[in-house]
């Protein structure tokens, strides 16, 4: 058997786990996720921050320099000023606020903003003894 032969049956045989369809994401997966998006987009407008100072830091020495040496240095480009994306605040997600039961027994903890989901008793909802 040749190489090229024995690495296609190889092959073959993962491509079905290869091409296997992952299950869906739980909804505390897609919070996380979320999350973590959140995070990098503030991360990356810190960075942006920093790295405004820093470019304005090294110009302002620059200029001083130039002056000391007494050679005409130029003014600075108007650019629009460093936005500080301040501290890093989390995105609150609302839980479900409805209760899973009508006795809100079992219910998950959660703001209570609207009444249960029903009013009706046990025995209306599992009907008649049979």
């Amino acid at each position: 058997m040749r190489l090229s032969t024995a690495t296609t049956l190889v092959a073959s045989l993962f491509a079905g786990v290869v091409l296997a369809k992952l299950p869906p994401l739980s909804d505390e997966a897609k919070a996380k996720a979320a999350e973590a998006a959140n995070k990098a987009a503030w991360t990356d407008k810190v960075g942006a921050f920093q790295l405004c100072k820093s470019m304005d830091k090294v110009a302002a020495a620059y200029r001083a320099g130039a002056v000391a040496a007494g050679k005409a240095a130029s003014g600075a480009d108007p650019t629009p000023a460093c936005a500080d994306p301040g501290p890093y605040v989390a995105q609150v997600t609302p839980a479900a606020s409805k209760p899973l039961e009508a006795s809100g027994a079992h219910s998950p903890p959660g703001m209570a903003t609207s009444p249960p989901s029903s009013k009706a008793t046990s025995a209306e909802i599992t009907g008649p003894r049979k």
